[in-house]
């Protein structure tokens, strides 16, 4: 096949924005749509393979957010072609310029699987805040507002990994003996069954 134009010439836009601004925010953009598709291979992995006592809750979790991630690579690829560059668009290749790492092969224990995911989600609104800080270096406004969007969803997902991974009621009622949670005091405070032994009987004399 023969190639229209090389995958980093510069095709112009026609939305105003200068070749220096398209340029730089264009780079930064790649580096994204890169590493959110990274995230999006991650999340589809962690949906197909989670089991357990919560594997309805996290299959759709997972499902939910592998969703909300394809749509916001989308909206940057999409950005990308606005400012007259094209999409970095082969595995190998975006690969080289994600910021994230891929989990290895295998099978892993779903808290260490959630763990990466809450890092991987933190990585990436570290690097959403720069580019953002960068966007309005350059006044593309645009780009700015769309990275801020996908910040806070990115900071939602985030959050709610954090809960997923918090000990709740459960666990600590199987893991812990009752003198282990009690507060101190409520262990040495027993009813008295010789008390109510008395009270039946003075009730009974009556």
């Amino acid at each position: 096949m023969e190639k229209v134009r090389e995958k980093n010439e510069y095709e112009g836009n026609p939305v105003g924005l200068s070749k220096e601004t398209a340029t730089a925010m264009a780079k930064e953009l790649d580096r994204h749509l890169a590493s959110f598709i990274v995230l999006y291979h991650q999340y589809h992995k962690h949906h197909w393979l989670v089991e357990g006592p919560q594997f309805r809750d996290l299959h759709l979790f997972f499902e939910e957010h592998y969703t909300e991630i394809h749509e916001q690579y989308d909206a940057i690829a999409e950005r990308l072609t606005v400012m007259g560059y094209c999409p970095t668009c082969h595995p190998a290749n975006q690969l080289k310029i994600a910021y994230l790492e891929h989990e290895e092969e295998g099978e892993f224990r779903i808290r260490e699987m959630l763990e990466k995911d809450m890092n991987d989600e933190k990585t990436i609104a570290v690097e959403l805040r720069k580019s953002i800080k960068k966007a309005f270096e350059h006044e593309d406004f645009a780009t700015k507002s769309l990275l801020e969007g996908i910040l806070l969803k990115t900071e939602d997902r985030c959050h709610h990994i954090e809960h997923f991974l918090g000990e709740d009621g459960l666990t600590i009622g199987l893991l812990h003996k009752p003198d282990d949670i009690m507060e101190d005091g409520e262990a040495d405070v027993k009813p008295s069954k010789g008390k109510k032994t008395t009270a039946s009987k003075q009730k009974a004399k009556a």
